[in-house]
C-alpha cells in the first residue's frame, strides 16, 4: 500500500515538474481561483464549461469501426493501415524536435521602483495619444456645432480633462456599475471622492463629442476608421514593451456581460440587449497572460472588406490566425489554437514560417481537409479513460484521446512518443500524450486569465461599435500594464492587487494627490 502511495506521489511530482517546464507562471493577478492551488491542469472532460474546448459527442458522430490505440490490446480500426499509409498517415511514430526559441521573453525596458500605475498605463496610452483625443474631440465639437447650432455649455476640452474623462469611465471596471453617471448620483455606486474633480454636466459634454478620428477620409472604406489609428498605436506599444514566451495561444477572450448581471436577467431582457457587431481575437503569452496582439473583425451589416468576402468561418479564422502571427514568423514559437482555427493546411503553412502548432480539433467546427476519416469517427465499443490513438504524417501528429468523451488534437510541436498525464482530484492520473498535457496546462492558465479579466472589464456600454472596441482595448491595455507592474521592482515596493492597481490608476488619471488604494 505504501509502495503504491510512493508511486502515485512520484507520478504527481514528475507531472508538476513537466508543468513548470512548460513555462506556466504563477497567478499574475495575485488572486487565487477555487482550484488553482491544488490542480494546475485544465479539465479536459466532456462536461467542461468552455464551449470551444469540449469533446466530440459519443452519439452524434457517424460510427465506423472500433477505436484502435497505441496502448497494447486495443482492436484495430476500420481503415486498414495500408489505406492510411497510402494517404500519407501512418501508425509508425517518430520523434520530432522543436528548435529553440529565438528570442528572450519579458519586459523590454526596466521600470524604476518608484513607477506608479499611470506610468505603466502610459507605456500603452501615452500623453501624445491622449492629446490626439483632445484635438479630435475639439474638432468634432466645432464641426458638429457649425452644422447643428452652437452649444453654449461647451468649451474646448484640455489634456487634464481628457485624462479625467478616461479615469471616470475606467472606474466602472472597479466598481462594476453599468452607468458611469452613477458616480454623481446619491445611490449605491456614487463616489463622492472623485465626483468633485469634474461636474456631471461637463463629463456628459465630453462624452457627447468624444472622438479619436473626427472625420472620415475620402479614401477610407474600413468600418473601424474612427479607431484604427488608436489600434495601430496600441499594437506598436504591445510589441515594443514586452516579448512573449515561446508558447502563445490564439483565441477570443472573454468579453461577455457581467456574469452576475446575466444570471439575474430574464430571457426577454437578454433578447433586448444588442449583440456586439464585432469579434475580437488575440495572441496571448501563456506564461504571463500578456496580450501581444489584437485583431478586430466587424460582423455582418458593416462595411465590406477583404475579410468579409471570405466564404466561410474556417477561411475567416485562418485569415485571422495569419494576421495575428505575422510578427512571430521565423522565431520558432509554439501556438495553441481552438477548434475554429485548427486545420492541417494552416498548420503546414505555419510550419514553413517556423511557427509550430498544437490545436484541439472538432469535426463540427474545424476544417478537417486532409485528415484520415478513421481518426474522425467514434467507435461503438466504450473506451477506457486515457486510451488514445495516434497517426503521423511528416512531422504532424493526429491524436484521438478518450476522457469521458473523444478529444482530437493536431500538432507538430510535441513528439507523439512522449507521454504525459492529466491530474484530476477525483480521478487521479489519466495518461495521455505530452501534447495533450501541454494543451491542457496552457489553456488552463488562459481560462483563469479570462475569468479574472472579465472582472475588470470596463462596464460602460456605449451604443457605437467603435466606442465599444475602444473601451475594450483600453481594458486590455490596463491588464497588460498590471502584468508589467507585477514583473517590475515597483511591485516589490507596494504589492497592489489588480483591484488596487485599478483604483490607483483612476485616481492618478483624475489628478488626485492621494493615490493610496482602498484597503
Amino acid at each position: 500500500m505504501a509502495e503504491c502511495g510512493r508511486k502515485a506521489l512520484s507520478l504527481l511530482e514528475a507531472a508538476r515538474s513537466r508543468y513548470e517546464s512548460l513555462q506556466i507562471s504563477d497567478d499574475v493577478f495575485g488572486e487565487s481561483g477555487d482550484d488553482s492551488s491544488e490542480n494546475p491542469f485544465y479539465s479536459t472532460s466532456a462536461d467542461s464549461n468552455s464551449e470551444n474546448y469540449t469533446s466530440e459527442s459519443y452519439s452524434d458522430e457517424q460510427r465506423a469501426g472500433d477505436f484502435s490505440s497505441n496502448q497494447p490490446g486495443c482492436p484495430t480500426g476500420s481503415m486498414s493501415n495500408c489505406q492510411a499509409e497510402d494517404e500519407g498517415w501512418s501508425d509508425n511514430l517518430r520523434e520530432i524536435t522543436v528548435r529553440p526559441y529565438s528570442e528572450t521573453s519579458g519586459p523590454c525596458q526596466k521600470m524604476p521602483a518608484t513607477a506608479s500605475a499611470i506610468d505603466f498605463f502610459q507605456l500603452f496610452v501615452p500623453d501624445n495619444v491622449i492629446q490626439n483625443m483632445v484635438t479630435q474631440t475639439n474638432m468634432y465639437a466645432k464641426k458638429y456645432q457649425e452644422r447643428f447650432g452652437k452649444d453654449e455649455g461647451w468649451s474646448n476640452v484640455t489634456l487634464s480633462e481628457m485624462k479625467a474623462f478616461l479615469g471616470y469611465v475606467t472606474s466602472t471596471s472597479i466598481h462594476h456599475c453599468e452607468s458611469v453617471l452613477s458616480i454623481w448620483s446619491s445611490g449605491f455606486y456614487s463616489n463622492k471622492s472623485i465626483a468633485l474633480i469634474m461636474t456631471q454636466s461637463r463629463f456628459e459634454k465630453i462624452l457627447k463629442y468624444f472622438h479619436i478620428v473626427a472625420f472620415r477620409s475620402s479614401q477610407t472604406t474600413h468600418g473601424l476608421y474612427k479607431i484604427q489609428p488608436f489600434l495601430d498605436s496600441l499594437q506598436q506599444s504591445f510589441e515594443s514593451t514586452f516579448r512573449p514566451s515561446q508558447t502563445q495561444v490564439l483565441h477570443e477572450p472573454l468579453i461577455d456581460e457581467d456574469p452576475v448581471f446575466i444570471t439575474t436577467c430574464t430571457e426577454r431582457e437578454l433578447r433586448k440587449r444588442k449583440k456586439r457587431k464585432f469579434s475580437l481575437w488575440v495572441r496571448q503569452c501563456t506564461a504571463t497572460g500578456f496580450i501581444c496582439q489584437i485583431y478586430v473583425h466587424l460582423k455582418e451589416g458593416t462595411n465590406i472588406d477583404a475579410v468579409d468576402a471570405l466564404k466561410n468561418k474556417p477561411q475567416l479564422h485562418s485569415f485571422v490566425a495569419k494576421q495575428l502571427c505575422q510578427s512571430i514568423s521565423g522565431k520558432n514559437a509554439v501556438i495553441f489554437t481552438g477548434p475554429s482555427i485548427t486545420s492541417l493546411n494552416l498548420f503546414e503553412e505555419f510550419e514553413k514560417q517556423e511557427i509550430y502548432c498544437c490545436g484541439l480539433l472538432s469535426t463540427r467546427k474545424s476544417d478537417c481537409t486532409g485528415l484520415p476519416p478513421s481518426m474522425l469517427t467514434n467507435p461503438d465499443v466504450p473506451q477506457v479513460r486515457g486510451q488514445y490513438k495516434t497517426k503521423m504524417k511528416g512531422s504532424m501528429s493526429l491524436i484521438c484521446w478518450y476522457n469521458k468523451g473523444y478529444f482530437r488534437f493536431l500538432t507538430n510541436a510535441y513528439s507523439p512518443k512522449k507521454q504525459g498525464v492529466i491530474i484530476k482530484r477525483k480521478s487521479g492520473e489519466i495518461p495521455c500524450p505530452l501534447a495533450v498535457e501541454a494543451f491542457a496546462a496552457h489553456l488552463s492558465y488562459i481560462c483563469k486569465y479570462d475569468d479574472k479579466y472579465s472582472k475588470y472589464f470596463i462596464f460602460h456600454k456605449p451604443n457605437k461599435t467603435w466606442q465599444q472596441v475602444f473601451w475594450l482595448t483600453i481594458s486590455i491595455a490596463i491588464n497588460n500594464a498590471y502584468i508589467l507592474y507585477k514583473m517590475s521592482d515597483a511591485y516589490h515596493v507596494k504589492r497592489y492587487s489588480r483591484a488596487q492597481f485599478g483604483e490607483r490608476l483612476v485616481r492618478e488619471l483624475l489628478g488626485l494627490e492621494d493615490c493610496s488604494p482602498t484597503q
